[in-house]
This record gives structure tokens, sequence and C-alpha cells, in this order.
């Protein structure tokens, strides 16, 4: 009896998918709404600042992954990255893009309530410019979680498309490593 073949591991920690994203808005908009049409007349008026918290956090992505990017890919004027700290970014921005998602859902309903109300309520006007720019927050997180994990990842190599290539030896055989 012969033992199949050994596989080389797998990375456990796959790229987070974009259909997880919009299903996970669309159930946290479908949430929203009902709770929002319930509960609206006995909330406060929405803040600013949340809405500005979510899109400084999104922005601040956004350059983290301009700067991995540069120094994953050794461009001059660059350090190497420390790979436990690309590990500690592909967390990070996972959950951003969890965490935008969510955002974005949330707005989105309460949009969806506050939009045909907005000339009838005083305070739904008042909440809906605030609703918008939750909204592009929301999205502008998730978008850039997504980059931050991309500019994660270990760029191919020349020769990782040909197996039986020459081997240099200066850079370890193990494989490619990376998400």
């Amino acid at each position: 009896m012969s033992t199949p073949p050994e596989q080389p591991p797998q990375p456990r920690m796959r790229p987070t998918s974009l259909s997880t994203l919009f299903v996970t808005a669309l159930a946290t908009a479908a949430v929203a709404w009902i709770g929002i049409s319930t509960f609206y007349n006995d909330m406060p008026s929405l803040p600013w600042v949340a809405s500005l918290i979510i899109l400084v956090l999104g922005v601040g992505e956004w350059i983290m992954a301009f700067n991995t990017r540069a120094r994953i890919e050794l461009r001059d004027g660059t350090q190497p990255v420390n790979p436990l700290t690309v590990a500690w970014y592909v967390v990070l921005a996972k959950a951003s893009a969890l965490g935008g998602a969510l955002f974005t859902g949330l707005y989105v309903g309460l949009l969806a309530y506050l939009v045909p109300l907005a000339g009838t309520l005083t305070h739904a006007g008042d909440d809906l410019p605030k609703a918008a720019i939750g909204l592009v927050s929301g999205l502008n997180l998730a978008v850039a979680g997504l980059m931050l994990e991309k500019a994660c990842r270990v760029p191919d190599r020349p020769d990782d498309d040909h197996p039986d290539s020459d081997v240099d030896e200066d850079r370890p055989t193990g494989g490619r490593t990376g998400n």
C-alpha cells in the first residue's frame, strides 16, 4: 500500500473575499434599517466625529499600504520591512476591510431610512450629510483595508513560474511564503 505524496503546506489565511464583504454590508444594512426605523425618534442626532474618525483610519491605511508596498519591493530610499510587522498589517487590513463593510452597511441602512424622510423630519435632514460622509468613510476604510492586505503580499519572483530552473544559491529554497 503506497502513501500519497506529501502535499506542501497551504497557507491558512486567505485573501479577503469581496463577496464576504458585500454580504456583510448587505446584512448590516438590513439590520441597521430595522433598528433605525424602530428607534430613530428616540436617538440623538448623529455626531460628525464618528464619520471623520473612520475616514482618518482609512486614509492612514492607504498611507500604510503605499509605504508597505514600497518597502516589500525594496524601492530606492526604503528600508526592508520586518516580516512580523507585515503579519500584523495583514491582520489589521483584514479587520479594517470587515469593519469598513460593517460601517458601510450601517450607513446604507441609515440612508435608506433617512432619504425618504429628509423633507419631513428636521432631525433626518440634519443627519443626512453625516450619514453620507459615514458611507464614504466606511467604503474608504474597506477599500483601504483591501489595498493594505494586497500590499502585504510577497511579490512573484521571475523564477517562481519555472520550478525546474536553477536555484539561486543566495536564496533559501523553502519556496514562496505569504498569502
